[in-house]
């Protein structure tokens, strides 16, 4: 067997088997056209037939291309003469709020999941591969809002499943060649318009160039460890919280209590009660800010923040949601 079509299976296997997911379910895979997507959907088809298991197909039509609609049916057609039997092909109306990319990402996810519920499939799979992880870490780093941006994309995040986060862009384009499937070159992975190709093409290439090559591996290993010492953090805080958070008369903090913790802790805490009480989530600047009420108290006014304030008064910090403050 070809070496790439092997890595390409073994990683769907891997991942079906850490999933437990049960025989007799169905897997939709999202499919774009191009060789990620391609060689997943050849690959789960694979597994899918070993492990009984049944593989259907999304195809999204975003429509921001002259003949999208053609490109999203021959690649309906590729996987249908592959032994598809399920295909579905939905066309999507792409907004414009957070830029192009954002409003693309978010239809195609509602897309995906109205397919998903209506063929009643147990997961959702998409082609990510490592390199989208190491683009997703450096598109962190460049918003600078903490561990929770850089710690790219799980393998499975309760809805959507990624098996490829372990595999290259460069194997997946060999499985394709291997398989004889010809994918869809897609001109937006060129515009330099779009944030990730800057970074695909220009960045990324520079890195590995200027500091020698594994840019991609090491981003990838960085964003698996941050994520497993977020999550460490996060559990941690949620068990803080029982102590230090109540609901009372509305949500509060014990001053003392949360002002004793490590900042990564406290402003998890800040972040949790804001959520329970405001049901939104605070920005770093609000965050920082109610935390000089904890760390640097001096008798301060409330503080605004999204959804309402936030006030010290004995010895509690008290979060008002805005019809109260």
């Amino acid at each position: 067997m070809n070496p790439a079509v092997a890595e390409v299976r073994t990683a769907v296997d891997s991942f079906c088997e850490s999933q437990r997911i049960p025989v007799g379910a169905l897997i939709l895979v999202a499919v774009s056209g191009g060789a990620d997507s391609m060689a997943l959907a050849a690959a789960t088809q694979f597994i899918a037939g070993k492990r009984g298991l049944r593989v259907a197909a999304a195809i999204i039509d975003h429509g921001l291309q002259l003949g999208s609609d053609g490109v999203a049916e021959r690649t309906a057609g590729v996987l249908r003469n592959r032994g598809f039997d399920s295909v579905v092909v939905r066309a999507v109306e792409v907004g414009t709020e957070g830029g192009p990319e954002a409003a693309a990402r978010e239809a195609r996810y509602l897309a995906l999941m109205d397919i998903s519920n209506e063929l009643s499939a147990s997961m959702i799979v998409t082609g990510h591969t490592r390199n989208d992880q190491a683009e997703s870490v450096i598109l962190g780093l460049t918003r600078g809002s903490g561990p929770g941006s850089v710690r790219g994309m799980p393998a499975f995040d309760g809805a959507i499943g990624r098996p490829l986060l372990d595999v290259t862009r460069e194997t997946t384009v060999a499985a394709c060649i291997a398989e004889g499937i010809e994918p869809w070159a897609d001109p937006h992975n060129d515009d330099p318009s779009f944030t990730r190709v800057r970074i695909r093409n220009t960045v990324l290439p520079t890195l590995e160039s200027e500091l020698g090559p594994g840019i991609v591996d090491a981003l990838a290993r960085t964003a698996g460890l941050l994520r497993d010492d977020d999550d460490a953090l996060d559990l941690l805080a949620a068990g803080m919280a029982r102590t230090v958070m109540s609901a009372e008369g509305g949500v509060s903090l014990d001053a003392e209590g949360t002002a004793s913790k490590p900042r990564a802790l406290r402003t998890r805490l800040i972040r949790l009660a804001a959520a329970e009480a405001f049901l939104t989530t605070l920005s770093h600047t609000q965050t920082l800010a109610v935390d000089a009420l904890l760390t640097d108290w001096h008798g301060q006014k409330p503080i605004d923040v999204t959804g309402g304030s936030v006030v010290r008064q004995d010895g509690r910090l008290l979060f008002r949601p805005r019809s109260e403050a």
